[in-house]
């Protein structure tokens, strides 16, 4: 069940989304700003293109301050900007990164960097781009355990696998953490807390672009492919945009181009992949709103539990279209209206219609829980807000797909 993809819903969309986020307010002139457009400076980027700003919707963002063209260079990032675990290795982590074994990951390294440089504050060469990272992140990881209880069962379990991913995380680096004792006067158990790590984490996670690197023996074997780009890290999420971004070898700068224009004073945006508003929950802490490529995941489970009770062999035959991936293929067939037989096809749009009367109930009952919620837990209205928005993208969808499934019947009735 997924929303339209359509040129003529896509421009709708576009037109919407500017007119609800375009009106930015400039940021520029705030004293973190002022501080950070110099240290770029320092470090031979300056932009003419764009300015930071805030905007109802998205907050911080970037703001073009003339109009951009179709295949227009909107950002090019000096090498010198990145940080990169090049940046590590080169600092004072460096000798202890090399003599560590078992060797970190490359996301180990980059998270200990961050949270070191945190802890220097003024002494950090790093200090005007760590004052405009976020604070605190809402992934799921950070979310109260009652919040999450109220995502739909396959962001739940996706979003306890990553709080123990993190947790299993923090645990594992302790002995590499001990290892950098000498460096500090405080306790490292007081500088590298689960906190100080889950914000290292989430800003690397969040924010990183790819950018591959060689295999190095100082680090274990997962993938070297995250950077940070300061200033281009600012650039907010759009479903519909499409933009051109990677590391220029020739140049030795990470470079944007926009594939489509944009106007004076507008929001400036690029795409972090065609994904539905769970998995940007899941991995970036918001929701899109009309998000095209959003959608309402159907279990196993629940299709045994509407199919045909007759059909002794049903466990074993989802098992095989689990197995081999062709329960979402059958499901697109139908909603595309492609037939399979009269008699398949009456019961096929039968069924599914009974599912997302289902989901629909299920999602009304949980807009109500949630609304109660922001009522009684003061202190969590904003977490929760954030969960309204996705159970109220799904509501739409599955308003839509009814609408839909209804006239399938039409011809059948």
């Amino acid at each position: 069940m997924k929303r339209g993809r359509g040129r003529t819903s896509r421009i709708r969309r576009q037109k919407l989304f500017r007119s609800s986020v375009s009106r930015g307010v400039n940021e520029s002139y705030k004293p973190e700003f002022i501080e950070f457009k110099k240290w770029l400076k320092d470090r031979k980027f300056e932009d003419t293109n764009l300015i930071p700003a805030c905007f109802p919707g998205t907050g911080r963002g970037l703001m073009s301050k003339t109009s951009l063209r179709e295949g227009q260079m909107i950002i090019s990032l000096p090498e010198s900007c990145l940080l990169t675990t090049d940046t590590v290795i080169r600092s004072y982590l460096g000798t202890y990164i090399a003599k560590c074994q078992p060797p970190p990951s490359p996301l180990l390294a980059l998270c200990t960097f961050l949270v070191s440089e945190k802890h220097a504050g003024d002494q950090s060469l790093w200090k005007p781009y760590l004052d405009i990272l976020p604070k605190a992140y809402t992934c799921p990881v950070c979310l109260e355990p009652k919040v999450v209880n109220l995502f739909p069962e396959p962001l739940k379990a996706k979003a306890e696998e990553q709080r123990a991913r993190v947790q299993g995380f923090f645990s594992s680096s302790r002995d590499f953490f001990s290892s950098l004792q000498p460096l500090f006067s405080e306790a490292v158990e007081n500088i590298f807390s689960y906190s100080a790590l889950l914000w290292a984490w989430c800003t690397v996670n969040t924010r990183a672009v790819y950018m591959k690197h060689g295999q190095r023996k100082c680090f274990s074997p997962e993938p070297d492919t995250y950077a940070l780009a300061p200033y281009l890290d600012l650039l907010n999420h759009s479903p519909d945009v499409q933009i051109k971004a990677s590391f220029n070898e020739k140049t030795r700068c990470y470079e944007v181009r926009t594939a489509s224009g944009c106007r004076k004073h507008e929001q400036v945006f690029i795409c972090y992949g065609p994904h539905d508003n769970q998995r940007l929950l899941l991995e970036y802490g918001f929701v899109s709103i009309q998000n095209p490529h959003a959608c309402v995941y159907v279990s196993a489970d629940l299709l045994v539990k509407y199919l045909p009770s007759t059909d002794k062999q049903m466990n074993k035959k989802i098992s095989i279209l689990k197995d081999h991936d062709f329960i979402d293929t059958c499901w697109k067939k139908i909603l595309l209206g492609e037939i399979i037989s009269d008699t398949n096809e009456k019961r096929s749009l039968v069924i599914a219609q009974k599912i997302c009367h289902y989901f629909i109930e299920e999602t009304n009952a949980m807009l109500q829980k949630v609304s109660h919620m922001k009522d009684e837990e003061v202190a969590l209205v904003n977490q929760l807000t954030l969960v309204e928005t996705l159970w109220t993208e799904e509501l739409k969808i599955l308003q839509a797909s009814d609408e839909i499934l209804n006239s399938l019947q039409t011809p059948f009735r």
